[in-house]
C-alpha cells in the first residue's frame, strides 16, 4: 500500500513532545518570574519570608556540594602532606642512625681509657666533694691573690686541693688551719692550671697574671689556633685539678700569647666547693721480708 502524499518527511511526535515541555517550561519561568516580581513590588514582607523558606531548601543542597568539594580538594593536600612526613621520618631514622654510631665509638673509647689506666697502674679518685664552704675573704689590692675559707683540717681540706664554685676553677688550698685555709686563686702569678680548649682539647697552659686576669700559653708553637671567646677547660694534666672544670674564656691577645678572664672569680660569690685531687698514684706493693 502507498504512503499518504501529505506526510512529513521529518514528522516526530516525540520530537513535538520535547517542543512542547520546551513552551511550557519557558511559559512556567516566565509565569513564575512574573509572580515573584510582582510580590516583590507590592509585598515585600511576603517577599523576604519566600526567599527565607528557598533559601532553608537549598541550604542543605549547598552544604553537600561544600562538603563534597572539600573533600575533593583535601586529597591533594593530604598526598603532599603524606610525602612530608614520609621525608621527615627518613631525615630522623639517619640523624638516629649517626647518633647511635657516635654513642657506639664513645662507649669504645670509653673502655679503651679504662684498660689504658688500669695497664699504667693509675687510679682515678672520683672528684668528691670534702667540704662546701664559704670564701670570707679575697685580696683585690695587691699582686698576690688569695681567699680565705673558713673550713680547714677539722673538716678535711688538705693542702693541694682543687677549689671551685659552681661557675667554675677557682684555685687550690695552699695553707691549711683548724678552721681555715688558704686559697691560691687562679689570677695569682704562682698558679700554673693546665687547660685545653672545650671544643677540640687544643692544650694550653694558664698562668695567673696578678691582675685579676690570666695568661694563656698554646703548647702548640703558633698562636693562631686560640681565638678570641674560646672557653678553656681544665685538662687533667698533673693529676690536681678534674678535667673539664671550666676555668677562663679568651678576651684578647699579648705578645706572648693571649688573656683570658676567668670564668669562676671569688669577688662574684662566697660558696666553694673543696674537692679531692684527681688523680692517685696506685698503692706500692708491700714489701717482702
Amino acid at each position: 500500500m502507498a504512503a499518504p502524499k501529505n506526510r512529513n518527511s521529518g514528522f516526530s511526535r516525540r520530537a513535538q513532545a520535547g517542543v512542547f515541555f520546551g513552551y511550557v517550561v519557558a511559559v512556567s519561568g516566565a509565569a513564575v518570574a512574573a509572580v515573584v516580581l510582582a510580590i516583590q513590588t507590592l509585598d515585600p514582607s511576603a517577599f523576604g519570608a519566600l526567599r527565607g523558606g528557598v533559601a532553608e531548601l537549598t541550604t542543605p543542597l549547598s552544604s553537600g556540594l561544600a562538603w563534597v568539594g572539600n573533600v575533593v580538594g583535601s586529597v591533594p593536600r593530604g598526598i603532599s602532606e603524606h610525602v612530608a612526613v614520609v621525608g621527615q621520618n627518613t631525615a630522623l631514622r639517619n640523624k638516629l642512625r649517626q647518633v647511635n654510631e657516635v654513642f657506639a665509638r664513645a662507649q669504645s673509647l670509653e673502655r679503651e681509657n679504662k684498660r689504658l689506666r688500669a695497664l699504667l697502674g693509675v687510679r682515678d679518685v672520683s672528684p668528691g666533694i670534702v667540704v662546701t664552704a664559704r670564701l670570707v675573704s679575697s685580696s683585690a689590692s695587691s699582686t698576690r691573690r688569695f681567699a680565705t675559707l673558713n673550713a680547714g683540717f677539722r673538716q678535711g681540706v688538705a693542702v693541694g686541693q682543687p677549689v671551685r664554685g659552681p661557675e667554675g676553677l677557682i684555685g687550690r688550698v695552699l695553707e691549711v688551719g683548724p678552721d681555715s685555709a688558704r686559697i691560691l686563686l687562679l689570677s695569682d702569678p704562682e698558679s700554673i692550671v693546665p687547660v685545653r680548649r672545650s671544643t677540640d682539647g687544643l692544650p694550653a697552659i694558664a698562668t695567673g697574671r696578678g691582675d685579676g686576669l690570666i695568661d694563656i700559653k698554646p703548647i702548640a708553637l703558633s698562636n693562631t689556633a686560640l681565638h678570641m671567646g674560646d672557653l678553656l677547660t681544665s685538662s687533667g694534666v698533673g693529676g690536681l685539678f678534674p678535667p673539664d672544670i671550666p676555668v677562663a674564656r679568651i678576651i684578647g691577645k699579648t705578645r706572648d700569647g693571649l688573656v683570658a678572664r676567668g670564668v669562676a672569680r671569688a669577688d662574684t660569690f662566697d660558696i666553694a666547693v673543696v674537692q679531692r685531687p684527681f688523680l692517685q698514684p696506685a698503692s706500692p706493693p708491700a714489701a717482702t721480708p
